[in-house]
């Protein structure tokens, strides 16, 4: 196995940082490597451990391990910025591994794994520089919760951050068809004949979201300069000012504009036995918030980096790349998503 190229993407701390990391380390760290398991020496002489596997290039780093045990031993203000959609609770089955955090056995303990996860988000993120969160609220059901209703799942991810220390930046609602989701899911609140029955169980389609949080401190690298490019379905024509015209979309509160159907492939990722769902983050979503909210060059990191959706719109977009993904085979799709975008990006670099 390669050794990882990570002095391209991930930042060396100053020795303060260093020592107080290695301190923090040091404390949660309990236990040694499992079989099967690498350690990755990253830099500054703090490494990596409990890695299955690991592969790098000069753009991207892409662990396979779980996000909590190798998001605490990255650098202190290595990461400029983070995106990514985290586990929906318990809503959707991953893997049956017991490290993922949609097997917590309840509510309350997928919360006390993802706390953790966000103070460790704080730490790695340089100052200033923000951590956007796709996210949804939840469905309830008789069976697991009682009643059919919804669970403030969005609510509590900003309740989560704010309680670690991250100031509140912004959100952004991103409209979902109802027609399609009451297709995918039968859900009793979007049929029609529900509606004619007793429209007092129905309700509307459940919207995502993109939360962004944001790291107290000055930003020593501004994110700066004019809007060129349109990143969405056909509908945006400009009036004359494209930055201005561009700006006015991407500031909405509502993004309604947004290809749903621009993923990337995800079928070679699926598991025989322990996989229930998959359904990959929108890359208009990833690539406006890069957009946004990073520079080239800058570091952008993914906790749950499933099958590379976050990293592929990154390297594309000429930023750097650190992912971890828990399970195996979406790990192996990553790899090969990232690796492509590595070969798209060199082709365009030609011309």
């Amino acid at each position: 196995m390669a050794k990882a190229k990570t002095t391209a993407v991930i930042k060396e701390q100053s020795p303060s940082d260093e020592q107080s990391a290695a301190k923090r380390i040091a404390r949660q760290r309990k236990n040694k490597p499992e079989n099967g398991e690498v350690t990755i020496p990253v830099s500054a002489g703090i490494s990596v451990g409990k890695v299955f596997n690991q592969q790098s290039s000069d753009l991207w780093s892409l662990y396979h391990g779980d996000c909590c045990e190798v998001v605490v031993e990255l650098p202190g203000n290595s990461i400029d910025y983070s995106v990514f959609s985290p586990p929906f609770a318990s809503l959707y089955t991953y893997s049956d591994s017991e490290r993922d955090m949609g097997n917590s056995k309840d509510y309350e303990e997928f919360f006390g794994h993802f706390r953790f996860l966000v103070e460790q988000l704080l730490r790695v993120t340089a100052s200033g520089r923000l951590c956007s969160v796709h996210c949804m609220n939840l469905p309830t059901t008789i069976q697991h919760h009682g009643e059919i209703g919804l669970q403030d799942f969005r609510g509590d991810i900003i309740r989560a951050f704010k309680e670690a220390g991250w100031i509140y930046h912004s959100e952004v609602c991103i409209w979902k068809n109802p027609v399609t989701a009451m297709q995918r899911t039968k859900a009793l609140g979007l049929l029609h004949k529900q509606m004619v029955k007793d429209s007092t169980r129905s309700r509307q389609g459940i919207p995502d979201y993109v939360c962004t949080f944001r790291k107290r401190g000055n930003n020593t690298k501004p994110v700066e300069g004019k809007l060129s490019r349109w990143i969405g379905d056909e509908s945006f024509v400009s009036e004359g000012n494209l930055s201005i015209d561009l700006w006015q979309k991407y500031a909405s509160p509502v993004w309604g504009d947004i290809n749903a159907s621009r993923t990337l492939q995800y079928t070679t990722a699926r598991g025989e036995n322990d996989e229930r769902h998959i359904a990959p983050l929108q890359l208009d979503v990833i690539e406006r918030c890069l957009l946004l909210w990073s520079n080239e060059e800058d570091i952008v990191l993914s906790p749950f980096a499933g099958i590379g959706s976050e990293g592929y719109c990154a390297v594309r977009m000429k930023r750097r790349f650190v992912g971890v993904e828990l399970k195996e085979s979406y790990w192996n799709t990553a790899v090969k998503n990232l690796q492509v975008a590595e070969a798209e990006l060199a082709q365009v670099m030609l011309f």
